[in-house]
């Protein structure tokens, strides 16, 4: 066990993980924080590579069981240092956990039959990443894709959106389309048409037309821009999303959820047939 009860070189590695994408990709680990965001991380068999705690007051039985169960590193923490790293105004959490990062490598997404996963083609924001993940899990999604110069998924707004659904869900980052075309070439090789489905205003058909429940992966548009012209001409069909009023267009988590909400409910109509 250490302590820590300064700002420290030790704390101002942490403070990294936070604020520095390029030092937390380097260091392969990001910062986690809540019950069930860090008891997810340890049920879905993440590595813990340290566990810092309050070192001014009892644990709660959760973080006893916790500090029982992980073999890892444990460092009590001043609670204001603590508090600094949880990025919150007032009170420090019980515990944080440092958690080392998941291979990018698009393998970790399981494709069958009924295979349903997104891509989401260079967000700006690390928020949109995070509810787009919390959705796809809810909905029954098997992965998502991060491509392009985007947010990082490990941002701490992202993992805090997902509220531990980033643990249960594979998510790969990607440099571009291309490497997602080559895993889906495999895939198809293999026996697996996985269609690609964009999402679009002026798609071809309406989203509930469209047969969803068939193996597909979704691709959402960056915010602003939409889809690529890269990404639209890797498209097999375009779909869109009715609207009425005066909105020209969808947050692209909640467009996102939406389609997924409609792939759910068509697989779940057809299993029922």
């Amino acid at each position: 066990m250490q302590r820590i009860s300064t700002r420290n070189a030790r704390f101002q590695q942490f403070q990294t993980l936070l604020t520095n994408r390029t030092k937390r990709g380097r260091a392969r680990e990001f910062i986690v924080q809540g019950v069930r965001p860090i008891t997810m991380a340890v049920e879905h068999g993440w590595t813990i590579r340290s566990l810092l705690y309050d070192a001014s007051r009892p644990l709660s039985r959760w973080a006893e069981e916790l500090m029982r169960g992980i073999t890892t590193e444990r460092i009590a923490m001043a609670p204001d240092l603590l508090a600094e790293l949880s990025e919150r105004a007032e009170g420090a959490p019980e515990v944080l956990a440092v958690v080392g990062m998941a291979p990018d490598d698009l393998t970790r997404i399981p494709v069958r039959d009924d295979f349903l996963g997104l891509a989401f083609d260079r967000p700006t924001q690390p928020g949109n990443i995070g509810s787009i993940i919390r959705s796809a899990d809810a909905l029954g999604a098997h992965g998502l894709i991060v491509t392009g110069h985007a947010a990082d998924p490990y941002d701490p707004k992202a993992v805090r959106a997902t509220t531990g659904s980033f643990f249960a869900l594979p998510v790969v980052r990607t440099p571009s389309h291309h490497e997602v075309a080559q895993w889906l070439d495999a895939e198809r090789a293999q026996g697996r048409p996985v269609l690609v489905v964009g999402t679009d205003e002026d798609g071809e058909c309406d989203a509930s037309e469209f047969d969803l429940t068939q193996p597909v992966l979704l691709l959402i548009g960056n915010e602003t821009a939409g889809l690529s012209n890269a990404w639209r001409d890797r498209c097999d069909h375009v779909i869109s999303i009715p609207m009425t009023g005066s909105a020209s267009s969808l947050n692209a988590s909640n467009a996102a959820s939406i389609v997924l909400y409609e792939a759910r409910r068509q697989r779940v109509a057809k299993g029922r047939g």
